[in-house]
């Protein structure tokens, strides 16, 4: 049984998400769909984290095992041409049996995007999350940087997902802004997530770059560990998975350079 590696870019709009579901169309559903059609075999793909519905991906990295001797190339020219046009195989690789997506991650990194302007988009309004008050930058700034470090991050994490324990390492959280195009951009790096986490804390953001929460706010709803005291969780279509570290064993599942993520 070989072990093989994808890096995958995706349009999460018209999905259920990346994790298999019964009656809705998943990301990973339609992975396997292509790879058990080039195998002739039932295939089972895992992905190195489950993004929500509507998320999007430019470098969702996934591995799985086939008893084959296609070659990584193969898989990924015929993968191509059978997934649909918002799913693409970006690099195929075979690597060592023991290699996992999710448990060999070392770090994820994502970003969200925010469109701050009054008149609303018309073009690429599914990857951004408009806003049309302004927002003050140097306060979501502020806040952002109170996320750094290892911190208990329950007061982010959304129900219905629990997890042993709710502590994670932040290494880069903060944001870019192109005032030309009345954008934002939140860039995090952690060891982990969790569920939502992310939305949760750039809706948290927001409401400080609103006026309604001041910037130092933050710590005390990291203290508390009481979702009922953090923002709104941000809509689904600003936030893109960028890259999936694995340190040096092998290396990042990369997108490479790009405006969106």
């Amino acid at each position: 049984m070989a072990n093989f590696k994808l890096t995958l870019e995706y349009d999460g709009t018209a999905y259920s998400g990346w994790q298999r579901q019964a009656e809705h169309r998943t990301v990973q559903a339609e992975v396997e769909r292509g790879i058990a059609c080039m195998t002739r075999r039932p295939a089972t793909v895992f992905g190195a984290g489950r993004t929500d519905a509507g998320v999007h991906a430019l470098g969702q990295v996934a591995h799985f095992h086939a008893d084959t001797g296609l070659a990584p190339e193969v898989f990924l020219k015929g993968l191509n041409s059978l997934l649909p046009p918002d799913i693409a195989v970006r690099t195929c690789a075979q690597v060592p049996e023991t290699f996992h997506a999710r448990f060999g991650a070392r770090s994820k990194v994502y970003r969200y995007h925010i469109l701050n302007r009054e008149d609303r988009a018309a073009v690429g309004r599914q990857y951004a999350w408009f806003i049309h008050r302004p927002l003050d930058a140097d306060a979501m700034q502020a806040a952002a940087r109170v996320l750094v470090g290892r911190h208990d991050f329950k007061a982010f994490e959304s129900a219905g997902s629990p997890r042993a324990h709710t502590v994670r390492t932040i290494t880069t959280a903060g944001w870019d802004v192109d005032a030309a195009q009345r954008r934002l951009r939140f860039t995090v790096e952690a060891d982990g997530f969790l569920r939502c986490m992310v939305r949760n804390i750039v809706g948290t953001l927001v409401a400080v770059g609103l006026g309604k929460m001041a910037p130092d706010a933050v710590a005390g709803i990291l203290s508390s560990r009481d979702r009922r005291r953090a923002g709104a969780t941000a809509p689904p279509q600003g936030l893109f998975l960028v890259r999936v570290d694995y340190g040096d064993a092998e290396g990042p599942g990369d997108a490479g350079p790009g405006t969106q993520d």
